[in-house]
């Protein structure tokens, strides 16, 4: 008798890991689109009872989510009710350069800037 493995056991376990391995980067995929503060929050989900379907994807991960959205709220990002994007940043106010100035706009700055010496 030897004790070595079984292949088909070893190669078992192999797809196991490389499925679970899918499990985990496809919830990721899916914490994102949905908004999650940190990917060390998904250790909250039980992701055991996650499968992929026969195309690769999470069919239950959408509801999983949303459940675990639902109990903590504060994983994920609070979004605005009006509008879900956040608001572009401020830009500083630009001066308008001559080159960018019709004739009679150049003019009038220009006399402006006579008056003011």
């Amino acid at each position: 008798m030897t004790d070595e493995p079984n292949p088909a056991e070893a190669l078992q376990q192999q797809l196991d890991q490389a499925n679970q391995r899918l499990v985990q980067a496809e919830l990721k995929n899916y914490a994102i689109r949905a908004g999650i503060i940190d990917l060390d929050c998904l250790k909250l989900l039980d992701s055991s009872t996650l499968k992929l379907d026969e195309h690769g994807n999470l069919p239950d991960a959408p509801a999983a989510l949303a459940r675990l959205k639902r109990d903590k709220p504060w994983v994920f990002k609070q979004q605005n009710s009006s509008h879900p994007a956040a608001a572009p940043a401020p830009e500083p106010p630009q001066q308008k350069t001559a080159m960018k100035m019709t004739h009679a706009e150049w003019r009038a700055a220009r006399e402006e800037l006579i008056r003011q010496r």
